[in-house]
């Protein structure tokens, strides 16, 4: 694969659980067969979310958790994916940053799939760069890799 962060457990495990990718409408659809969309309960008035579902396989979950947490931590190739999981990180908390992260991999992935395409994101200019190292600053200076 050449999404940053993703290896080759990652990318077997989610085409062998997903197996046929026609089968989903939609590719948010597949973020929520693995579980990565926000539990919900309604009834009249109530309107309850909480975390996520951890619905469907707790592997594949694991592993796109994972390289989610490869790509925002580790990868020294700063492109927009990275910098949207950043910004949300530093907003709401590493954890919660890392499982958006992880749903939108899964939507990336599955629409590769279904287009026979490659990863292409957009690279981020030296000044982008400066900026989102100053936002994130030195509180979360794991998040800031090269």
């Amino acid at each position: 694969m050449d999404i940053p962060g993703v290896g080759v457990i990652t990318a077997l495990s989610f085409y062998t659980a997903v197996d046929y990718p026609e089968r989903f409408k939609k590719s948010s659809d597949v973020a929520a067969y693995f579980g990565l969309t926000p539990r919900q309960y309604q009834s009249g008035e109530v309107n309850h979310v909480t975390g996520i579902s951890k619905r469907g396989d707790p592997a594949v979950r694991r592993a796109l958790i994972q390289a989610a947490t490869v790509l925002l931590l580790h990868s020294k190739q700063w492109n927009t994916l990275k910098a949207w999981g950043v910004r949300l990180a530093k907003r709401i908390g590493f954890s919660k940053a890392r499982v958006a992260v992880a749903r939108k991999l899964a939507i990336i992935m599955h629409r590769m799939w279904i287009n026979n395409d490659r990863f292409r994101s957009k690279a981020l200019h030296r000044d982008e760069i400066a900026t989102l190292k100053k936002e994130v600053g030195k509180e979360n200076s794991a998040l800031v890799v090269a």
